[in-house]
C-alpha cells in the first residue's frame, strides 16, 4: 500500500482520510491540518519523512507561476526543505495540466465559454486555469490584486496578469504565508470579506479558483452562479447550496465524499511514476489523467 499525507497550513477541522485504488494498486490518503502553525507543519514534515512515499502541501504553494516562468514563496521553499528523503510537491504540476483540461471540458459538455464573464479570485496560484479561461473567450477578471492585496485594482487580460506577475513575484515570494492567504483558523471563520469588493462576484457568471479565497471574500448570496474550485468538503457543498449556487465543479474528483487539493493528487502520482519532482514531464501527468479517466466533480446544487 502506498502511503500519501498531505500537511496542511489550514484548519485541523478539515481533515480527513481515505482508501482508494490507482491502477489496481492500493493508496491511503491523509490530510494533517495544522491550524496555521508553521513550526508544527515542519516537524511533521521531518517525522513523516522517509516512512510515506510521497507528501502534499496545503495551504501554501512552493512556486507560482506566470507563463513559463516560476517564482519560488519563501516559505513553501522553507517546508519542502524539512524532508530529505520523501518528495514534497504543492499541486502545482496538475494545476497547470489538470485543471486546463477541466476548464476544456467545461467549455465543450457543461457552458460554452465564449463571452461567459469569469472571476478568477486568484490566478497566479493556478496559472493553467487563468490561461486557458482567456484562450477559451471568457471575460475574465482576474482578482489577485483585489483578494491577496486588498487594491481594488482588476486585471482584464491574461498578458496584463504576466506583466504584474514578473514585477510583484520576486517581493510576493518573500512574504510570510498569512499576509497573502487565509490559513489555520481564518479557514473556518473567515471575517474580512470586504462588501465594496462583493460586485465583482455579482457581475460574473463563474468565479473559480482557490476556495479558500472564494469563500473568504465571497457575499452571502451567489444566486445561479458557478463555481469552479476544489478541496470541499460536505459542509462547504452546503453552503453553496444555502448561497443558491447553482452549480460546483471541483477540478479533482470525489473520494468518498471529499475532493482533495491537487497537491493530494500530485503526490499519489508521483508515487505511481517513483520519480523525483523536478523529473516529471507535463506529458507524464496528462498520460496519468487520462489512463486513470479521472473526472471532474460536478454538482447541480439550485
Amino acid at each position: 500500500m502506498k502511503k500519501i499525507v498531505s500537511v496542511s497550513l489550514g484548519s485541523s477541522k478539515r481533515d480527513h482520510e481515505v482508501n482508494t485504488r490507482f491502477f489496481e494498486e492500493e493508496f491511503h490518503i491523509r490530510r494533517i491540518g495544522t491550524d496555521g502553525d508553521f513550526k508544527k507543519a515542519g516537524e511533521i514534515l521531518e517525522e513523516l519523512d522517509g516512512k510515506v512515499d510521497a507528501i502534499g502541501l496545503g495551504g501554501l504553494d512552493i512556486y507560482l507561476y506566470a507563463g513559463e516562468k516560476r517564482y519560488p514563496l519563501r516559505d513553501g521553499i522553507r517546508l519542502m526543505e524539512k524532508a530529505k528523503k520523501t518528495p514534497v510537491v504543492d499541486g502545482s504540476g496538475l494545476k497547470n495540466t489538470l485543471e486546463s483540461e477541466v476548464i476544456k471540458q467545461i467549455d465543450k459538455e457543461v457552458l460554452p465559454l465564449k463571452n461567459k464573464t469569469v472571476l478568477m479570485v486568484s490566478a497566479l496560484d493556478r496559472n493553467g486555469m487563468a490561461k486557458t479561461f482567456w484562450e477559451c473567450g471568457a471575460r475574465v477578471t482576474f482578482g489577485d490584486f483585489i483578494f491577496a492585496l486588498g487594491i481594488d485594482k482588476p486585471l482584464n487580460s491574461f498578458q496584463e496578469l504576466e506583466e504584474q506577475a514578473e514585477k510583484l513575484l520576486p517581493e510576493i515570494g518573500k512574504l510570510p504565508i498569512g499576509f497573502i492567504y487565509p490559513i489555520g483558523k481564518e479557514q473556518e471563520n473567515p471575517q474580512s470579506a470586504n462588501p465594496k469588493f462583493f460586485h465583482y462576484y455579482e457581475e460574473s457568471d463563474i468565479i473559480a479558483g482557490d476556495f479558500h479565497f472564494i469563500r473568504k471574500h465571497k457575499p452571502k448570496k451567489l444566486k445561479n452562479k458557478i463555481i469552479v474550485t476544489n478541496t470541499i468538503t460536505p459542509n462547504d457543498l452546503q453552503d453553496f447550496k444555502d448561497s443558491e449556487t447553482a452549480i460546483v465543479i471541483t477540478t479533482t474528483p470525489e473520494l468518498n465524499g471529499r475532493s482533495f487539493g491537487t497537491n493530494v493528487l500530485e503526490a499519489a502520482f508521483l508515487a505511481i511514476l517513483g520519480k523525483k519532482w523536478e523529473e516529471v514531464q507535463k506529458e507524464e501527468y496528462l498520460r496519468l489523467l487520462q489512463e486513470l479517466r479521472l473526472k471532474p466533480r460536478i454538482e447541480k446544487l439550485n
